[in-house]
């Protein structure tokens, strides 16, 4: 009977073993789970995060994707092309709409492509000629010069300076006689911004030029994010940090133009900082060539999807991973790689997607049979345990969730109370159904202590703060908060920290020197040591008593 109970006793310290292991995300130093903050607008930029970056950019509300529309003044109606690109141009409607709206493509603060609704340039062969809507690649004829009055009137003028009128018979031409004034003349159009929204990489790079740009962006990089950062990060017991790239960092120190160089540098600065204080890297690629999802932290130039419509972009992106994976894949603050951030669920198939993760799984494990890979789910109308049902990878595989309470309208008036239940019902049974889904772990790889309350307390921000936390904090491979610094202070990690606005628990440790790479474990770890050793004993010796 002892014998037997002996057997049970053993069977349970291998079980209890065995899910510690499980339970555990490896190379945390300690930690069972992620707990980490992302290091946004520093080697990907979003505006909104810094805006003052933007503020030396002239003409810097006419930046690549901003959406205009053109109205002439003596006809009073607005420049159109007909069904949205791809036919004439017409100077005959007296509302605007998707037909009457251009995407910018800039080459200089005066020089610019137009881009339609259905991707093709306004273009013009010459003096005398009709501008048409046909060309789907911009050259010499699809470029035209502005010239901007205080009051938002502009005139249009081709390379040879002819300037363009809208005529008579409603069609916009090459031929206006002379130069025009500000008054109602037939070369005169007011100028309407309809939105300037896109203010990432490549609308700070192409707006200032490649000297500013240089200037500005090595600035940024070496003042933003610095080793400070990584120890007030350890001592509030942040043990990961997730750091958005663009694929441009694949050709540093000399990417394509309007990219500079530079972020390659800075994330090698990043890891090792993070190996000094114990923290772990988990690398995401959160900008791909042409846009996975038409956002400025995308680095689109005009707001299209691009990625998923080409497959050099996608042949490039796995290029990119497989740069990442070979130069950091035996580092040893690297935790994981992150194949794609948000792709569009309206414009990336999820055949195209799985496609390419199961290529990226591979290539990060040429490198590393241990990095965690990353896969992020769409937004939009998309199901994450669609993932869960496309078998990709045999180990270490993680989904990303991103958790807002924002950017929908469904949260628009919602109440603090009603946040708080909508975070403890609907997230909490969606990461408690992944958590069992026998898949990948769940990683909330963005959330942020903001909603659309007004007039909210310190009181109400610690309780949503909580919430969060206490179902986040389930899921099986941890959380990581969106960002650690922004111009919004509830966005901003370090502020919420500081001000006591979001309280992360138990973490926080003592400060410790630069350079510090002793006692990683702690324990807890350490027991979790003893228990499994303890368990391997015991199973040697029922085995001995059986033999």
């Amino acid at each position: 009977m002892e014998f037997v109970s002996c057997k049970w006793v053993v069977l349970a310290f291998l079980l209890f073993s065995r899910a510690h292991s499980v339970l555990a995300v490896d190379g945390l130093n300690g930690d069972t789970k992620v707990r980490g903050v992302n290091l946004g607008g520093w080697l990907v930029l979003e505006g909104w995060i810094k805006p003052s970056l933007f503020d030396g950019i002239p003409n810097g509300d006419m930046l690549d994707g901003t959406q205009v529309q053109l109205k002439s003044v003596s006809l009073n109606k607005y420049v159109s092309a007909q069904d949205g690109g791809g036919q004439s141009v017409t100077v005959d409607r007296d509302a605007p709409s998707s037909w009457e709206t251009f995407r910018l493509w800039r080459l200089s603060e005066s020089d610019f492509h137009f881009r339609t609704l259905k991707g093709q340039f306004l273009s013009c062969d010459g003096v005398g000629a009709s501008v048409t809507a046909t060309s789907e690649l911009p050259s010499a004829r699809e470029t035209f010069h502005i010239e901007r009055n205080d009051n938002n009137r502009v005139h249009i003028k081709l390379s040879s300076g002819t300037y363009l009128q809208a005529s008579s018979g409603n069609e916009l031409t090459a031929d206006y006689a002379g130069v025009p004034g500000w008054d109602d003349n037939a070369a005169t159009f007011e100028l309407i911004i309809v939105a300037n929204t896109l203010h990432g990489d490549y609308q700070l790079a192409n707006g200032y030029g490649p000297e500013k740009a240089k200037e500005v962006l090595d600035k940024h990089r070496s003042t933003y994010i610095t080793q400070e950062d990584f120890q007030f990060l350890y001592q509030h017991g942040i043990n990961t940090v997730r750091i958005p790239v663009g694929w441009w960092i694949a050709e540093d120190p000399n990417p394509p133009a309007p990219y500079v160089g530079g972020s390659l540098a800075s994330l090698d600065d990043a890891f090792s900082w993070a190996q000094a204080y114990s923290i772990k890297c988990i690398i995401d690629l959160h900008a791909a060539p042409g846009s996975q999802n038409g956002m400025e932290h995308s680095s689109s130039r005009d707001g299209s999807t691009d990625w998923p419509t080409s497959s050099a972009y996608i042949s490039q992106s796995l290029d990119v991973i497989d740069f990442l994976a070979s130069r950091y894949g035996n580092h040893p603050a690297l935790l994981g790689i992150e194949l794609l951030n948000e792709p569009s669920a309206s414009g990336v198939s999820l055949d195209i997607l799985v496609s390419y993760y199961s290529e990226g799984y591979q290539i990060v494990r040429n490198h590393s049979s241990t990095a965690y890979v990353i896969m992020c789910q769409r937004i939009g109308n998309a199901d994450p345990l669609e993932l869960y049902h496309a078998s990709i990878g045999l180990s270490n595989v993680v989904v990303d969730l991103h958790y807002y309470n924002l950017f929908d309208n469904f949260f628009a008036n919602m109440s603090v109370s009603e946040n708080i239940q909508f975070i403890h019902k609907s997230r909490q049974t969606q990461v408690e159904s992944l958590n069992a889904a026998n898949g990948p772990l769940v990683f909330i790889g963005e959330w942020v202590n903001e909603w659309n309350v007004t007039n909210a307390s310190q009181m109400n921000y610690q309780e949503f703060g909580r919430a969060q936390l206490d179902v986040y904090n389930a899921a099986s491979f941890g959380w990581a908060y969106w960002t650690l610094k922004n111009d919004r202070n509830h966005w901003d990690l370090e502020w919420n920290i500081k001000n006591n606005y979001l309280q992360l628990g138990d973490k926080s440790l003592p400060a410790r020197g630069y350079g510090y790479l002793g006692a990683g474990c702690s324990l807890r770890k350490q027991i979790q040591s003893y228990f499994r050793l303890f368990a391997l004993a015991c199973g040697y010796f029922y085995l001995q008593q059986i033999l």
